[in-house]
């Protein structure tokens, strides 16, 4: 039992800075956000590398109401090396104000991370997307490829936030 218990206390010791980085975000989330219009599925554009997407290509990020309010969110992409699809289904809530474009994503038990987007098309067609820090950020669009204007005006608006979009991998949808 107590090494169940140490095993709990460090994991939550790892996790903590996933669970808190965006009291610390360094960039505002849209205002004026209406939830319904962004439900639906979202093509990753490009993103900064992490560990839970890495080498995936194809992915998806896939919104739609749960019965309790909260936000059902399943994320899906495919490994190159064997055409397998990895899937990740967590849920997500509003982290204030439900009109500003932040919430907090849990994927794993009771630890949440933020969400935040950082701006989005007039229409919904395109979001760019950071996680409360700068390692995080995405570009999501609704169809799998997006305009080189577009691309070019998003990559700049991060890159004035501080993001590191050199390092940005721009995802295949082949």
């Amino acid at each position: 039992m107590k090494c169940r218990q140490a095993a709990i206390c460090l994991l939550a010791l790892l996790l903590w800075p996933l669970m808190t980085e965006g009291r610390k975000a360094p960039f505002p989330a849209v205002s004026g956000f209406e939830l319904d219009r962004y439900l639906g599925t979202w093509y990753e554009i490009a993103r900064l590398p992490n560990s839970f997407e890495k080498d995936l290509i194809r992915v998806t990020a896939e919104y739609s109401l749960r019965r309790d309010g909260l936000v059902r969110v399943v994320n899906r992409g495919v490994r190159p090396r064997d055409g397998r699809e990895k899937k990740a289904v967590g849920r997500a809530k509003f982290a204030a104000d439900r009109d500003r474009g932040h919430l907090r994503v849990s994927f794993f038990g009771p630890f949440y991370a933020d969400y935040l987007i950082i701006e989005l098309g007039r229409e919904y067609e395109y979001a760019l997307v950071a996680g409360g820090s700068l390692k995080y950020l995405w570009i999501l669009a609704r169809q799998p490829v997006i305009d080189a204007k577009l691309r070019d005006s998003l990559l700049k608006r991060a890159a004035e936030l501080g993001f590191a979009v050199d390092n940005l991998f721009f995802v295949p949808h082949d």
